[in-house]
């Protein structure tokens, strides 16, 4: 069979990104949620100075904004939170929590905005309405039972700094570190390893690098579901003549090609950018051979130049173990690396060439290097290639991590860490009188593995899906509501509220959209962006019930139930002054937060600063330090006939675990959720056709029976090996274990599994 008749019924993407596809999943969203009046001047507001920063991701926010700073899904993401549906007291007088577990996840936020405190009641199965210092009292009372290290203080990137550094000191001052937060599960490879190779926990761009770079290499990324603002430096960097040389198993249509939305020209002639020059589909979890190859052909380049194409002179001043990596490359055999990673001498030479071609690099990555068992290594990899031309530390190159959550990175700049050396805890000392603990506390996984077993009694989490974004859904679902308490602060109902604790709470929130009005007027939060650029944010919009509170409103009233009074912690003025924890922040974190309240509204932000941007590397050697990799791929398991590489994906209608539809056009998937997508090679060898039903098993030989089922088989352009299906409802085929072997990042982005097929339905 020809290959042109193989995939003459595959799905396909419906255009380009951004464009009127783009315009047309805001419609479709607006006209689900029926937003509040005035819902079009927010968006007007969006990710400006004076106005609210998104709730969305964390993509940075330039000085020189444009009339619209938001993209398809940070529209989304505030037409949903500005929703006129409410779930006020009364819907539970016609649903049980039992009735809702058969409801879908974009079903149970489609219920609104939550409108007042709620306490579970397990005589009806209902959550009944309680008014906020009864609630407080209670959350305190029922902690004051529980042994610190047993409770978990999780956050996930949504609350502003002010709530997020409280919300580490009341942690504290009740006793424990257990305080992790969404970064565990996303870019926790990239604080752990950036920091033991580059002295940086975090990026090294700033802005004014993407307006610099004429290259880019982009690594397990996807813009136009994740990011879509960045597309837009990607256009102006193609236009100026940058290149794009992009590795990921899936083509992803946001680097394939996009239209530019504000650009009146480009929207009426349907004129695309061609994003990427080079798109390799490498096999999931094959990056470390990918990024071996093009290294081993800028040695090869190298040696025949006589020394002239490796920046020798950097790397004699700034790094350290390149002799034995450029060996190592040298060494490799290139047989062993085109079949581990699927592509041939020929494309990695290619994307070599390009990235020698040029004057400076940025790497790009996402969760496609993070999330697998050895991703430090990957992580690694991407560093030794840029060092061996300098790509680090000087304009238009250096290291871009995108991060999910708006402020995920910030929370961990001003505390929320469950490593006790990452906080200056005698600082915290001195400023509010208390012994702080100084054992580490528990990572997101070791919490999720501590519910397993029994020894965490109690969760409180400030934002997020926890239980839902957790590996091993189904056998956390067992126990979870075994735990004595658990409290989770909210916008929406989520299907983390139908599994509560013994005692259980739902302490609804503002939206960022919305007016924070304390004693001294309409309150200002701050974030951190991607680039560790800290924006100020506020609402304009009035909140969706007069019962809400801040984030930071329900940590004091927490705080001030749980512990002693005192004159170095006065919550209540807290409350009604943000700024005075601004002020808190930066007398903890002066090199960071120098001048906070009066950079507050920077355009553009303002910056933190990083080291490694300058080329001062805080490492244990004083330099960059190269490491050599003792494997060809990131998977915690080998390949044998019928076991698969599973790739968990997110479509372009949700944000992490929220799911706005079911409209997938850039896969081409409409009204579904349920799909596995297959090479066709691996189809025929299964013996499947395109629409069958299968059920994918868990195959990482633990003992543990993991099964997903309802799936319908999709034939798509994959890798040989590699399926790939939606996240979060992969996540119960996801071991607990399976996870970065440094950083206890989750292994989502490689899990093993079987194919099992299912009768057909009727």
């Amino acid at each position: 069979m020809a290959e042109d008749d193989i995939h003459d019924d595959l799905p396909r993407e419906s255009g380009p990104a951004g464009g009127w596809g783009s315009m047309r999943g805001i419609a479709q969203v607006f006209g689900e949620s029926w937003p509040t009046p005035g819902v079009l001047e927010s968006l007007g507001r969006q990710n400006k100075p004076g106005g609210f920063m998104c709730s969305s991701c964390a993509w940075p926010k330039p000085a020189n904004y444009k009339a619209f700073e938001f993209c398809e899904n940070g529209a989304k993401a505030t037409l949903w939170e500005s929703t006129t549906a409410r779930c006020r007291p009364d819907f539970w007088d016609d649903h049980t929590v039992a009735e809702l577990l058969d409801w879908t996840d974009h079903q149970i936020e489609s219920t609104g905005r939550l409108t007042h405190p709620m306490r579970y009641d397990a005589k009806t199965d209902r959550y009944v309405e309680v008014n906020w210092e009864e609630a407080f009292a209670d959350i305190a009372a029922k902690l004051g039972e529980l042994p610190p290290d047993d409770v978990v203080f999780y956050s996930s990137g949504h609350a502003g700094l002010e709530a997020s550094y409280l919300w580490a000191l009341l942690a504290r001052l009740y006793g424990t570190n257990n305080l992790p937060q969404s970064s565990n599960m996303c870019h926790e490879t990239t604080s752990v390893n950036l920091q033991k190779v580059i002295g940086s926990p975090v990026g090294t761009v700033i802005w004014e690098d993407l307006e610099k770079t004429d290259c880019f290499f982009f690594f397990g990324q996807n813009p136009g579901t994740n990011s879509p603002r960045f597309l837009h430096p990607l256009k102006e960097a193609k236009d100026r003549g940058a290149r794009i040389v992009t590795f990921n198993p899936v083509r992803e249509q946001g680097l394939v090609s996009f239209v530019d939305p504000q650009n009146p020209l480009d929207m009426a002639m349907g004129r695309e950018t061609t994003i990427s020059d080079q798109y390799h589909q490498l096999k999931a979890g094959t990056d470390i051979a990918a990024i071996l190859g093009v290294a081993k052909a800028v040695v090869e380049a190298d040696d025949a130049a006589g020394g002239t194409v490796i920046d020798w002179d950097f790397l004699r001043e700034h790094a350290t173990g390149h002799e034995d990596f450029i060996a190592h490359a040298r060494a490799a055999d290139w047989g062993a690396i085109t079949a581990e990673c699927g592509l041939d001498e020929g494309a990695l030479r290619d994307a070599a060439r390009v990235y020698m071609e040029a004057r400076s690099v940025i790497g790009v990555y996402g969760m496609g290097l993070t999330q697998q068992a050895h991703g430090a290594d990957n992580i690694g990899m991407l560093v030794n290639l840029l060092l061996l031309r300098g790509n680090i530390g000087r304009p238009g190159a250096g290291m871009c991590p995108v991060r999910g959550h708006s402020n995920v990175q910030g929370q961990r700049t001003v505390g929320i860490a469950e490593k006790a050396d990452l906080v200056p805890l005698d600082r915290l000392a001195e400023m509010f009188d208390f012994d702080p603990p100084r054992e580490d506390g528990t990572h997101v996984v070791d919490a999720g593995q501590g519910i397993l077993e029994g020894r965490i009694r109690a969760i409180l989490c400030l934002g997020g899906n926890l239980l839902r974004a957790l590996p091993d859904t189904g056998r956390l679902e067992k126990t979870w509501r075994d735990q004595d308490l658990t409290v989770m602060v909210s916008t929406k109902l989520n299907r983390s509220h139908l599994y509560p604790g013994r005692t259980a709470y739902i302490l609804p929130c503002l939206a960022r959209t919305e007016e924070d009005e304390q004693a001294t007027g309409n309150q200002y939060i701050s974030i951190e962006d991607s680039f560790s650029m800290i924006h100020g944010s506020q609402g304009h919009r009035s909140p969706a019930s007069d019962h809400l509170k801040s984030e930071l409103a329900i940590v004091a009233g927490i705080a001030q139930a749980l512990t002693p009074a005192s004159p170095r912690r006065p919550w209540a003025e807290w409350v009604d002054d943000y700024s005075r924890v601004r002020d808190l922040i930066e007398a903890t974190y002066p090199d960071d937060f120098r001048d906070f309240n009066a950079r507050l509204n920077r355009p553009g932000g303002f910056w933190r600063d990083n080291p490694a941007h300058h080329r001062i590397w805080k490492t244990e050697s004083g330099r960059a330090e190269f490491t050599v990799p003792e494997r060809l791929n990131a998977l915690s398991f080998e390949p044998e006939p019928g076991r698969y590489t599973l790739l968990t994906m997110r479509s372009n209608d949700q944000f992490n675990t929220t799911i706005y539809g079911y409209s997938d056009r850039f896969r081409g998937i409409e009204g579904t959720r349920d799909v596995l997508l297959m090479n066709a090679a691996d189809m025929e060898r299964e013996g499947l056709s395109h629409g069958d039903r299968v059920a994918l098993l868990g195959d990482a030989g633990d003992g543990v029976e993991r099964r997903l089922g309802g799936l319908e088989v999709i034939r798509f352009e994959m890798p040989e090996g590699t399926v790939g299906s939606y996240y979060p409802e992969c996540n119960v085929l996801v071991p607990m274990g399976l996870h970065d072997r440094a950083s206890k990042t989750p292994g989502s982005k490689a899990v093993p599994v079987r194919i099992a097929r299912e009768a057909a339905a009727g």
